[in-house]
């Protein structure tokens, strides 16, 4: 491992230290009009040991992506992370952590009653065969019995 400084901030996380699951304030970029817009790492799977499956987590994303915004019209994205261990959850103008928590608490209450998954199909979706409901709301049901844990970041 290099003790240069990566352009992405993950790059510097030492991923051998996380203890997932958790939510964690990665980043805040400052816009010229002065918009801020705050990066959250969503850790759900623990880096290097676990990760969630494509369809689950595919689902989790559409459901998480369409939920979330009855809770706030903070969020400007949530994206998968390619090693499939979490999400980013770019928010704007909104740097209140305990609110995000309860914003992703409240979608993945949600996740746990949805009866379909949101834009899953061809016209909407660009891989419409691989999704799991049932796999999405495994994986929420198992990051919200560990809800306490989710503002310890590091082992």
């Amino acid at each position: 491992m290099t003790d240069k400084k990566m352009n992405v901030e993950s790059f510097n996380l030492d991923h051998t230290k996380v203890k997932a699951p958790y939510v964690r304030l990665a980043d805040i970029k400052e816009g010229q009009n002065g918009d801020r817009i705050h990066k959250y790492d969503l850790r759900i799977c623990q880096p290097n040991k676990d990760h969630m499956e494509m369809p689950a987590l595919h689902s989790l994303e559409h459901l998480m992506a369409e939920l979330s915004r009855n809770h706030t019209d903070k969020v400007v994205d949530i994206s998968p992370m390619g090693c499939q261990t979490g999400f980013y959850i770019a928010m704007i103008n909104h740097d209140d952590y305990d609110g995000v928590l309860n914003i992703i608490e409240q979608t993945l209450n949600d996740v746990l009653v949805a009866t379909e998954v949101p834009a899953c199909n061809e016209m909407q979706c660009g891989w419409a065969a691989s999704h799991s409901l049932e796999g999405a709301q495994e994986l929420a049901r198992n990051l919200l019995a560990k809800r306490n844990e989710w503002t310890e970041v590091f082992a």
